[in-house]
């Protein structure tokens, strides 16, 4: 590889981690042209030699945001009992550092108002984000309840992450904030250890 496409493949990086950020701090309608090529140190004039549109980076950043987290989120994983390993996960996205990470935390929860609003054309690469996190979380989860599969709990709990980890963002009262966490937690973990119940076999999960 020589300097000129070495330098192209560092600068290409650069905007997708730099719209990345602005995804987390300012949504979809702050992550402009412009503010992506300054907050990367880059020209505004090189930034269609790497992507034809805003839309296209927009979609890049938010399937790179969602593998990083996936990445960070399933880190060692397989170190942790089988049976702790989703609420592993509930715990560390659910938690004060997670939330305190600014613009190295989850972007996906800061977005996704903006494309059930004004950027819906963002729709499907949300949903793959979704659905690859779905998959990957429910090969950790185990449910005795026929009417549960380990997919639908695994999407429920992604609901309760992102609603959690958002309020907790955007509420001024420290206290508060840190209790929404930990409601949103102790509310996973008991969903988890109620789905693997045997007794919860042939109950109906949106009566419980």
């Amino acid at each position: 590889m020589n300097a000129k496409t070495e330098r192209k493949e560092r600068s290409h990086e650069s905007i997708i981690e730099a719209a990345s950020r602005l995804l987390q701090r300012k949504g979809i309608s702050g992550a402009g042209v412009a503010e992506v090529m300054h907050d990367a140190g880059l020209t505004v004039g090189g930034f269609y030699g790497h992507f034809t549109s805003k839309s296209v980076l927009v979609d890049t950043a938010i399937r790179r945001a969602g593998k990083k987290m996936r990445e960070r989120l399933f880190a060692r994983i397989e170190e942790k009992p089988e049976a702790d390993r989703s609420e592993v996960v509930l715990n560390r996205y659910l938690s004060a550092a997670h939330r305190d990470k600014g613009t190295l935390g989850c972007a996906l929860p800061a977005i996704v108002s903006d494309i059930a609003t004004t950027a819906p054309e963002h729709g499907n690469a949300l949903g793959e984000q979704i659905d690859a996190f779905a998959t990957e979380l429910s090969t950790h989860v185990r449910t005795a309840a026929a009417e549960l599969s380990p997919r639908v709990l695994a999407l429920g709990l992604i609901a309760l992450m992102h609603g959690g980890l958002s309020l907790s963002r955007a509420l001024k009262s420290r206290d508060l904030s840190d209790n929404v966490l930990r409601a949103a937690r102790l509310l996973g973990a008991s969903a988890l250890r109620d789905a693997r119940r045997s007794d919860g076999v042939g109950a109906n999960p949106e009566a419980r």
